[in-house]
C-alpha cells in the first residue's frame, strides 16, 4: 500500500451543456495537471449540473461521456471518477463511474435520492455499495446526499480506506457538509474526500464548493471555497495505519447487516 496522489476538480458547471462541460474540464486538466496523479475526482453530474431533465440529458452506457472518461483516463494514465445521468433498462440513474486507464470500469448508483429536490421522482435508487481498489487502497465512492446517512457509509470490518463523496451541495447547507465530512472520517477511521461544484446552477442555487480532504484523525489535508480549483495532493498510507493502530475502535463497532431486499423497494 503506497501513498496515493489525488487530483480534485472543484469546477463551475455549465447548466445542462454536456459538450461545454466536457470541453472545459479537458482544458482545465490540460492546463493545470502538471504532475502524475493516481486519481482524478469530478463533482456529481459533472457534465450537466444537478438536473432533473433526465429524459433529454441521459446517455446510455458507452455514450459520449463514457467515451470521454475512457480517453481522459488513458491520456493521464490514472483513474477518473464522477457521476452523470445514465439511461438503462427504461430507468434513469445518477451513476458514478470508476474509469481505469485500461478502459475497464465499475459503477455505483446513488442510493439516497434527494427528495427535497424531487430527485426520487426521476431517478432510480441504487442498492449496492462499490468497494474498489487502487494501488492497495480500498476505495468506497458515494454521491452527495448519501453523506447524511452514516449507516450506509459505515466502515464495517475496515472494508475501505478512502471514502469519496462527489456532490452538488448548495452553499445554504454548507455547514452540514463541513461538519459531516470530518465526522465520517473520524467515525470510520478512513480518509474522506468530498468534491463539490462552485457557482450558480440553472435554478439559481449557489454552490460554494468547500471541497475537502480529511484524514482518519480529523485533520484537514485540503480545503477550498468559492472558487474553481484543480489541485493535487497526497494521502498517507502510514498515517492511516498509525491511526488505526493507535485507536483500534472499529473492532468494537456494532454489528449489523443492511437488508438489500428492502433497499430495492421503490
Amino acid at each position: 500500500m503506497e501513498n496515493l496522489k489525488i487530483t480534485v476538480f472543484q469546477g463551475y458547471l455549465f447548466w445542462e451543456n454536456i459538450d461545454k462541460n466536457l470541453q472545459n474540464i479537458a482544458l482545465r486538466l490540460q492546463g493545470g495537471l502538471r504532475e502524475k496523479t493516481d486519481l482524478i475526482i469530478l463533482p456529481e453530474m459533472f457534465n450537466t449540473g444537478f438536473s432533473m431533465d433526465a429524459a433529454r440529458l441521459a446517455e446510455p452506457m458507452g455514450g459520449k461521456t463514457m467515451q470521454w472518461m475512457t480517453d481522459i483516463a488513458a491520456k493521464y494514465a490514472c483513474v477518473i471518477t464522477g457521476s452523470f445521468i445514465v439511461a438503462e433498462g427504461g430507468k434513469y440513474y445518477n451513476r458514478l463511474i470508476w474509469m481505469r486507464p485500461d478502459g475497464t470500469y465499475e459503477h455505483y448508483d446513488k442510493r439516497h435520492l434527494f427528495a427535497m429536490g424531487k430527485e426520487h421522482l426521476t431517478y432510480t435508487a441504487g442498492s449496492k455499495k462499490l468497494i474498489t481498489e487502487l494501488k492497495g487502497w480500498k476505495v468506497c465512492p458515494m454521491i452527495c446526499y448519501d453523506l447524511r446517512f452514516p449507516v450506509w457509509m459505515r466502515n464495517v470490518d475496515a472494508a475501505y480506506d478512502l471514502l469519496l463523496i462527489v456532490a452538488n451541495w448548495p452553499e445554504k447547507r454548507a455547514l452540514h457538509w463541513r461538519t459531516l465530512l470530518p465526522a465520517r472520517a473520524v467515525e470510520n477511521q478512513a480518509y474522506v474526500i468530498g468534491v463539490n461544484r462552485v457557482g450558480h446552477d440553472g435554478n439559481e442555487v449557489y454552490h460554494s464548493g468547500d471541497s475537502t480532504c480529511v484524514s482518519p484523525n480529523g485533520d484537514v489535508v485540503y480545503y477550498r471555497r468559492d472558487e474553481e480549483d484543480l489541485y493535487t495532493f497526497s494521502i498517507s498510507a502510514d498515517e492511516l495505519k498509525r491511526v488505526r493502530r493507535a485507536m483500534p475502535f472499529l473492532k468494537d463497532a456494532d454489528r449489523f447487516e443492511i437488508d438489500e431486499a428492502v433497499l430495492r423497494v421503490e
